[in-house]
Parts: structure tokens; sequence; C-alpha cells
């Protein structure tokens, strides 16, 4: 059974966010709030986590994963892009929204798109995620916490622990958070596409 957390959702308890980092270096599969429902997160490196992950929310090969990350600097380390699409990322971060962009070099291969060698990237508003984050000092390896055959994020932490409990490592109770998964944009040739319409409005990404 995982350990469990109540963590304030305003003002995270430096105490807990310390000890659920020391979860995460040491190869734990947690579950923690975000703008837009529960996810799912661990180490960047560590790739016993990431086939953990990829089992519990039965993911194929084509699934981007995302990198869950502090500001615009650190995400700039793992994704190539213009100085327009550079703008458009600054208008709209933080926030619910997952941007897929080309990889950099800094980014492990089986953490990109097979095909398209790409990653997911988003920067969240959540208190709880940017402490994670900011303890970490890097990103969190992550995918939103929707369960084989739902299609929205599960939202209640007493939910998931009946859920899922046996599976991850740590469940971050911080209330109630977003009931609806992250507006995915994806770029091609430098060139906005929505691929899934959520919480973040899609408007200013449409043509």
């Amino acid at each position: 059974m995982s350990q469990f957390f109540q963590i304030h959702p305003d003002n995270p308890q430096l105490r807990l966010i310390k000890q659920a980092c020391t979860i995460i270096r040491n190869g734990g599969l947690v579950v923690y709030p975000t703008d837009s429902g529960y996810a799912l997160g661990c180490y960047i490196g560590d790739k016993n986590a990431m086939e953990r992950m990829r089992r519990l929310r039965d993911l194929d090969a084509d699934h981007n994963f995302t990198l869950v990350c502090r500001d615009l600097a650190e995400l700039s380390t793992y994704a190539k892009f213009n100085n327009a699409v550079f703008r458009m990322l600054k208008a709209h971060t933080p926030g619910p929204y997952t941007f897929i962009l080309p990889a950099t070099k800094e980014v492990p291969r089986r953490l990109q798109h097979a095909k398209k060698k790409s990653i997911g990237l988003r920067i969240p508003s959540h208190p709880i995620a940017l402490a994670l984050l900011e303890e970490l000092n890097e990103p969190l390896m992550s995918s939103t916490l929707i369960l084989p055959g739902e299609d929205m994020p599960m939202t209640d932490a007493e939910d998931i622990v009946d859920a899922i409990g046996k599976h991850v490592d740590l469940i971050i109770d911080g209330g109630a958070c977003g009931a609806e998964p992250t507006t995915v944009v994806e770029f091609f040739d430098d060139m906005p596409e929505v691929t899934r319409v959520g919480m973040g409005d899609p408007a200013p990404f449409e043509s």
C-alpha cells in the first residue's frame, strides 16, 4: 500500500514536499495534484518507474509522455522552438496546456515519441506541483491520471487510494483540483494544432 500525504493546496508543507521528492528520487511512482486533475509522476531518469506508469495507464508506444517543468527556461532545455513559438508559450504558461514539441538531445530517447521524436511539456500553476519541481530542481516525468477505459482524470485522493493504492508509492492529497485534462497543442513546423481540447482555452491556437 502506498504512503498518503495530505499537503495544503495553497501553502505546501516543505517537510512533506522534501519527503515526497526523496520517494521520487528513489524510484517511486507518485500521484500528485495539478491545475487539471491528478497526475502520475516519477524521476526523469527512472526507466522502471516509467514502465510502471505505462502499465498502469495501459499506454502504447505512440503515447507522448510529458515533462512537467518549473518555467520556460527549464522547458527550453528539453524542446526546440523558434521565437514565435516562444511568445505563444510565454503567453499561456503556467496553465492547463500540454505542448508537444521537437525534443532536444537532453530528452532520453525512451521518453520521446517513437516516430516524431517529440516530447510533451507543460508548466502547471498548482502550488504543490510547483513546490515539488522546485525541490527536485528538474522536471517530473508525468502523465495525467486517466485510468484505462476512462476519459477524465481522477480528482479525488480517496478514490485514487481505492483504485490504484497498491500500484503507486505515494499519493499526495491536495484536495479538489481541476476536473479536466490539459488542452494539448502540437506544433508541426512551428505551427500549432490543437489535438485535444481540455481545460485550457483552445482558441488562441486555432487559426
